[in-house]
């Protein structure tokens, strides 16, 4: 577990921090940071599919 943290770490980019400790800190508060982010991203998506093709009819019924 601690090799897939280091890479997880890693892979969120520069490591900063001081010590281990700070930088296990910042990688957390950036972990939140990208789950926020996917989030969402796939809100706005699920909105931008649901809303396809949305049509009023009843708007379209009054102007005819």
């Amino acid at each position: 577990m601690n090799k897939i943290w280091r890479i997880w770490a890693k892979a969120l980019g520069q490591k900063d921090g001081s010590n281990d400790r700070e930088s296990d800190i910042i990688a957390c508060i950036r972990t939140i940071i990208l789950i926020t982010y996917m989030v969402t991203n796939v809100a706005i998506v699920a909105n931008a599919v649901r809303h396809w093709n949305n049509i009023n009819y009843t708007q379209t019924e009054q102007l005819k």
